[in-house]
């Protein structure tokens, strides 16, 4: 008999062993977990399996092919940033970077009131092409408004009232979280309370919340903050408020008031959370210092208005007397993030620039010189106009989440608001660490299971076997932001790894590139499409 028979034979008599298929993918040795329920941490062992946490406690190191020993690092769910304006920049920069290394996990986007029309094309276009981070999305009441009655300054038909609640329902069906509104803003600031009822009631019925960027952070805050609670209770839907803040120095202090609104809608029964960035500073557009008359009809008409002197004059002095009104005596609190049209006045403020060009100084040539760079075709602004204090009195709250409010960076372009690199570190590194406003546990649950339990997201924000294996691993002492408003283009230091659906993201601070984020889909679509 030939050799090789009998080596056949004998491998068939006596097989080899194959190797034994290990139980999990990866473990997460000696972490101290923060768990996101606000529990204090506890020492334990993460082990992941096909994209989920499949044991968590003491785990043998031989039971899993990637081993990382994290040596006594928090280990955490993956943060969940509820306020985010990515449109369009997913599509450009799949990676997140600066999302991702915060330790964001999950973002959700469609917030102030604008979000893509065709939430079935946006998601599907996001799922194709891959992207790092989980994403989830609110529809848009300035979007769907716009595409029924374009910027018109007026109530809608009946007819085109039945249209824009037909393009929420679409728009739930195919997979929004909820419906959102940004009533500072062209065409939003047109709408009259009961019309946001009725299409925040559609969204709510398909299992939605209502997001809402209020008419008013200044000083008529309070105002805003009872249309916000009146509209989820009419509408039966559960209300979050858009980064809650006080934005008139005369009002300064007064989110001891703000907060207790919110307190007492909730011990009354309603369901109200509110989410927060951690900078006394905001950003938006330009044009937002403008009385919103202004837009009534879109831009052509604003640039005419603006060059019709008679019409100029009134804009000016209505623009003047609104900031005096919120305690300011001139517009040096806002800096230019982005200017296409002049990029070399990124950073500076509209008095500097005033002088500059036209080598006045005043408020009367500040209104003057927004008025020509609003017709040049305006620009991104960061205005500070808030206090310390007030961050504090709200990031104590037990019902405040914490979102960026911002969109993807890409580096070294403009000069924008921080908060795009930083937030979640800063959170951890100055109001826990530094000055010990809340605990790191509490910090935690702002960003993990009480965003998920509010968004719906009921298989993620906490480390428990059987959730989706999104983790971020930091070192408690160092973590730290890097951006500040000066030189905003810094990732932040102290995260180790950030893990998506059970990938690597982020390792060893680095980013490996890994597309493994899921579109998450809300409630409407999810009982349409059982399998997702």
């Amino acid at each position: 008999m030939h050799v090789t028979t009998w080596l056949l034979l004998f491998l068939f008599l006596f097989p080899l062993p194959l190797p034994r298929q290990k139980p999990y993918d990866t473990i997460i040795k000696n972490g101290r977990v923060i768990d996101g329920t606000g529990n204090p941490w506890f020492y334990a062992d993460v082990a992941i399996k096909d994209g989920k946490i499949a044991h968590v406690g003491r785990i043998n190191a031989t039971e899993a092919d990637v081993v990382i020993d994290v040596g006594g690092k928090i280990v955490a769910p993956g943060f969940i940033d509820v306020h985010t304006h990515v449109e369009g920049d997913l599509e450009q920069i799949p990676t997140a970077d600066n999302f991702v290394r915060m330790g964001v996990t999950t973002i959700v986007t469609g917030n102030c009131g604008f979000s893509r029309t065709n939430i079935a094309e946006y998601l599907s276009q996001l799922q194709q092409q891959g992207v790092s981070l989980n994403v989830a999305t609110l529809v848009g009441h300035n979007s769907i408004r716009q595409s029924v009655m374009k910027s018109e300054k007026r109530e809608p038909t009946p007819e085109e009232l039945t249209q824009m609640q037909q393009r929420v329902e679409q728009a739930m069906k195919d997979g929004a979280v909820g419906f959102s509104t940004g009533l500072i803003y062209v065409p939003g600031s047109f709408a009259k309370t009961d019309e946001i009822i009725e299409l925040a009631r559609v969204a709510c019925q398909h299992g939605g919340l209502y997001a809402t960027h209020m008419r008013n952070e200044a000083n008529q805050v309070d105002e805003a903050i009872k249309e916000a609670l009146l509209i989820g209770e009419q509408a039966g839907c559960p209300v979050n408020i858009s980064h809650f803040k006080i934005s008139s120095k005369k009002r300064w202090g007064d989110s001891r008031v703000t907060t207790r609104l919110v307190a007492d809608a909730r011990r009354r029964g309603q369901q109200v959370t509110v989410d927060q960035y951690v900078y006394p500073a905001s950003s938006t557009s330009l044009a937002s210092i403008l009385p919103d008359w202004v837009f009534d009809g879109g831009n052509e008409k604003a640039v005419e208005r603006l060059k019709d002197p008679q019409t100029r004059a009134k804009i000016k002095q209505e623009t003047i007397a609104q900031i005096k009104q919120s305690g300011f005596k001139d517009f040096s609190y806002a800096y230019v993030a982005n200017y296409r049209p002049d990029p070399s006045l990124n950073g500076k403020n509209i008095s500097q620039i005033t002088k500059q060009i036209r080598g006045k100084a005043g408020v009367q040539e500040e209104a003057e010189q927004i008025m020509d760079m609003v017709i040049a075709g305006g620009a991104s602004m960061v205005y500070h106009k808030m206090s310390e204090q007030d961050i504090e009195i709200i990031l104590q709250q037990p019902f405040t989440m914490i979102a960026s409010d911002a969109g993807v960076r890409e580096p070294g372009r403009g000069r924008p608001h921080p908060r795009g690199n930083g937030n979640n570190p800063r959170v951890l590194a100055k109001y826990v660490r530094e000055r010990k406003v809340i605990s790191l546990e509490d910090a935690i649950r702002k960003m993990t299971s009480l965003p998920a339990q509010t968004f719906g997201f009921w298989d993620r924000g906490i480390i428990r076997e059987g959730f989706a294996a999104d983790l971020v691993v930091f070192d408690d002492q160092t973590v730290a932001d890097k951006a500040t408003f000066d030189d905003p283009h810094q990732y932040p230091v102290g995260i180790d790894h950030v893990l998506v659906n059970g990938q690597l993201v982020i390792q060893q601070g680095q980013h490996t590139g890994a597309r493994a984020g899921q579109i998450l889909f809300g409630p409407a679509r999810q009982s349409s499409h059982p399998h997702h």
